[in-house]
Parts: C-alpha cells; sequence; structure tokens
C-alpha cells in the first residue's frame, strides 16, 4: 500500500520506463535551460526574477504541449505486453486510504456543474447505465514509469454532451474526496475521447486502491492529473491549479 503523498512505486514488474522519451528529454532540456537561467537570477535579482524565470519556462512548457496535442489521437497498448494487474500502483494523499462510506456521508453521487447548461449528478448505477465504453491504454508517470490497464466508464465528452458547456468553459476542474485534491484540466483534453469517467478496471468495479467509487483516467495526462475518489467535475472558464500544481507541478502535464 503506498503512503502519503507516495507518487513513486519501489518496483513493479509491469511499471516500465517510460515509452515517449523524445518528448519527455525534449521537455528535460527546456528544463536545464531554465534552471541555468533561475541560477543567474537567484544571483543577480533574486528569488523574484528566478519565479519569473520559472512562470516563463512552464508557459513554455504548455505552448509546445498544446502545439502537441491532438484530438484524434490514440493511446494503445501494444499487443502481447501484460497489464499490471495488482501490481498498478495505488496512492492517495489522505492521511488513510479514502473509502466512501455512506453511513456517514450519504450514498455516493458524482456532480456535473459549473459553467454548463444543464447540471446533473449521477448516481453509480445512474453512471454505469450510461454508454460505456472500455480501452486498453498506458499510464504515465511524471517520474517516467509505466503501467497497463483496461479502464471501463463513460467518456466525458458524451456527458459534456448531456450537460452542454457554456462557451466560455475552456477548463474542467476534477474535484475529490481525497482530502483537498483536484485538479483541472483544458477543456480539449478533457474532451479527448479516451478521457473516461473511469468506474471499473481490468473488468471489476474499482476499489478503494485506485480510486472507487469512480475516477477520471485519460492517457493523454500524467498520472497525478487523473483525479481519483471523484465527486464533482466542474466547467469552468478559468483554470485553477490543482493539488500537486499547487506545489510546484507542472499545470498542463500532457503526455
Amino acid at each position: 500500500m503506498a503512503r502519503k503523498d507516495d507518487q513513486r512505486p519501489p518496483a513493479y514488474p509491469f511499471a516500465e520506463r517510460g515509452s515517449r522519451p523524445s518528448r519527455r528529454r525534449f521537455f528535460e532540456l527546456l528544463g536545464g535551460a531554465a534552471s541555468a537561467a533561475l541560477l543567474q537570477a537567484c544571483d543577480s535579482e533574486g528569488p523574484r526574477s528566478a519565479h519569473e524565470i520559472l512562470e516563463w519556462a512552464e508557459r513554455k512548457n504548455e505552448s509546445v504541449e498544446r502545439a502537441l496535442f491532438h484530438a484524434a489521437s490514440r493511446d494503445h497498448v501494444a499487443p502481447g505486453r501484460r497489464l499490471a494487474g495488482n501490481m498498478f500502483p495505488k496512492y492517495f494523499v489522505s492521511d488513510e486510504m479514502p473509502v466512501w462510506d455512506p453511513a456517514t456521508r450519504g450514498a455516493w453521487a458524482l456532480e456535473i456543474s459549473g459553467a454548463v447548461k444543464r447540471p446533473v449528478t449521477f448516481t453509480l448505477e445512474a453512471l454505469t447505465k450510461l454508454r460505456g465504453v472500455t480501452q486498453r491504454v498506458n499510464h504515465y508517470c511524471v517520474e517516467g514509469w509505466v503501467a497497463r490497464a483496461e479502464w471501463t466508464g463513460v467518456r466525458l465528452s458524451d456527458i459534456a454532451g448531456m450537460v452542454e458547456p457554456t462557451a466560455d468553459a475552456a477548463y474542467v476542474d476534477f474535484q475529490s474526496f481525497d482530502s483537498e485534491y483536484h485538479e483541472s484540466w483544458d477543456v480539449d483534453s478533457a474532451l479527448h475521447p479516451q478521457t473516461l469517467i473511469a468506474y471499473a478496471m481490468d473488468g471489476h468495479y474499482l476499489g478503494p486502491g485506485h480510486g472507487a467509487p469512480a475516477r477520471v483516467h485519460s492517457p493523454v495526462k500524467l498520472g497525478y492529473k487523473n483525479t481519483k475518489y471523484l465527486t464533482r467535475v466542474v466547467f469552468m472558464p478559468l483554470r485553477n491549479g490543482g493539488y500537486w500544481t499547487d506545489r510546484g507541478y507542472e499545470w498542463y502535464g500532457g503526455t
């Protein structure tokens, strides 16, 4: 079981080093250039200048990642590759693994709201009755490893068609009951065909270790952007950060 804030598994037989080295290497090089500039800034104008350089570097990263994003792209698990199964990483930020307790919280439900014309709330039963899809895809960690799983859920793009986001809904925030964990995304990534509100993994309903009752999962975003233990999906005109992005991780977090 992962400890609080643990993002890196000690040894997972089916978690491999990332399969997209060229892109990741590009950002490492860009980060190295920013670090060199950061040192110069700290020696001259102090922390304020360094902060400005870091913001500049992230804006450059995001502009490149947005340019590389394609709504028509698809991730898939190569033939013959084994799924991670029980070795798929489990992580959370609460002191203990979050478990929804109906006795104290009532029945779990997922709210879809914000900058939409028709907000809705789904029970788990209602969510599973929507048109679902199953996909075998890779899960990319910010630290470079990759794990594989089969996810079943509902495309957020299909749910968006039901709630009708307003014209200014440029971002989506995924909120959870795992302490204060949330992460906001750009709406294009959120509506990618492989972005699911997932309720099952490898043919079974999610367990607490993987974000039950439901989570967002998409191979277009790094692992920390894929919020588990969902309670709300909020469409917004402005981005609002996230648990890890507020602690220094890149906001866009694309793969």
